[in-house]
């Protein structure tokens, strides 16, 4: 077992220190504006897109320039992006527009019917509080995260991702879901409620004990027992005792966007290393340090890892190399990884993260005026369902924006 371990750290070192050449942010930052104002003047030309009332810029598939409305999980990107131009540059052009954009995802404040409040409502409304101290966006915050507890069963532990398909599963939770504790850890500093935290802390240590394999690879989707959950609420103070062993059980360990229920989908990786990496952040837990530390090393020391750095897909897909990579999962884990090296300095990560961001910005941006101004190519959304497979998408984008300013120290 240590020699694994050991062998595992070389590997890792080895992989940050090979051909990690820092990107020009200030040369990076110029080209995503230029992008970014493509496609803003896209949003501006697209009328059916106004009339049925999309707000947010998604993707381009076959071809098509892809709106969405703001219940979509995506919506939030876009006016983050705008927060993160404006961070870097202090152009007041950027600061407006992502006012702007930022008020067209508010109602969403309101919205229990989904996981995904802290990419809809955290990456804008939190960035834009962040930086400019509106309290109206400190109260949006705060009302997303009593939103979003709605959907927390104390019984099992976690909060709900999804509610459909119902004949596929009871409780559904996806590894996503630690992406969107960010919003309930903020909302406890602002208002001082801890149950925002509690539920946060909570969701993080269900989600470690039973999302992951020895390997730190993670399942993508996990159905819990609501039948069981539902007896043991009845149950009440009577039955405090009963089946305790047994709260939270999983019924299913499968996948919905990987490969395989047994293979480890990449988008789900990044997801996880960033979710635990801030979990330490907010808490100190030295364990969700430690779990960060292994999804790292699952990451970086993968045999299908190409010598860029930028994953395919699913680590476990059969055809490999003939199949799509995913510039957004290696935008997510580059920048988690900057966050990651502050926590220990020594492992190589940001070696690591400075590789993985020049692959992108060298080989994955679109040409200039290209794809209706998103700024990276060749990202995959729902492969499985042959859905975004290979194209342009805003959570790429905005998480390449926040890899380029942590790479910077900003």
């Amino acid at each position: 077992m240590i020699k694994k371990l050991i062998a595992g750290m070389l590997m890792m070192i080895n992989f940050s220190v090979v051909q990690a050449q820092k990107v020009n942010v200030k040369k990076a930052f110029s080209d995503a504006a230029k992008q970014m104002e493509v496609l803003v003047k896209e949003i501006g030309s697209d009328t059916l897109a106004m009339q049925k009332n999309l707000v947010s810029p998604r993707t381009v598939e076959n071809g098509k320039f892809k709106m969405v409305n703001s219940r979509d999980w995506t919506s939030g990107f876009f006016p983050a992006e705008l927060w993160y131009l404006y961070a870097y540059t202090k152009d007041e052009k950027w600061l407006k527009l992502a006012r702007t954009y930022t008020e067209k995802i508010k109602k969403e404040q309101f919205n229990t019917g989904t996981h995904d409040l802290g990419f809809m409502i955290y990456c804008p409304f939190g960035n834009g509080y962040r930086l400019t101290g509106d309290t109206a966006y400190r109260s949006v915050i705060i009302q997303a995260a009593k939103s979003l507890s709605k959907r927390f069963n104390p019984v099992a532990g976690v909060i709900k991702s999804w509610d459909h398909n119902n004949d596929k599963w009871q409780y559904p939770v996806i590894i996503d879901n630690m992406m969107n504790l960010e919003l309930l850890f903020e909302a406890t500093k602002l208002s001082g409620d801890s149950s925002f935290y509690k539920i946060a802390v909570t969701h993080a240590n269900t989600t470690m004990k039973n999302h992951f394999r020895p390997d730190f690879s993670s399942w993508h989707v996990l159905d819990y027992d609501t039948k069981l959950v539902e007896n043991v609420e009845k149950a009440g103070s009577n039955q405090q005792n009963v089946e305790k062993a047994d709260r939270g059980k999983v019924l299913q360990k499968v996948t919905a966007q990987g490969y395989s229920d047994a293979s480890s989908w990449a988008r789900g990786q990044a997801w996880a290393l960033y979710g635990f990496t801030m979990c330490y952040r907010e808490t100190k837990d030295p364990a969700y340090l430690a779990q960060a530390k292994g999804i790292a090393r699952y990451i970086l020391t993968h045999p299908s890892i190409p010598k860029d750095g930028i994953p395919y897909w699913d680590y476990n897909d059969p055809k490999i190399p003939n199949v799509s990579r995913d510039a957004s999962a290696a935008a997510i884990t580059a920048s988690a990884l900057y966050e990651l090296n502050k926590y220990d300095v020594k492992a190589g990560y940001r070696s690591a993260a400075d590789k993985i961001l020049n692959s992108l910005n060298t080989s994955y941006t679109s040409k200039p005026g290209e794809n209706h101004g998103f700024i990276l190519e060749h990202s995959t959304g729902h492969r499985p369902a042959n859905s975004e497979v290979d194209v342009p998408i805003n959570y790429a984008d905005y998480y390449y924006l926040e890899a380029l300013l942590r790479s910077s120290g900003k």
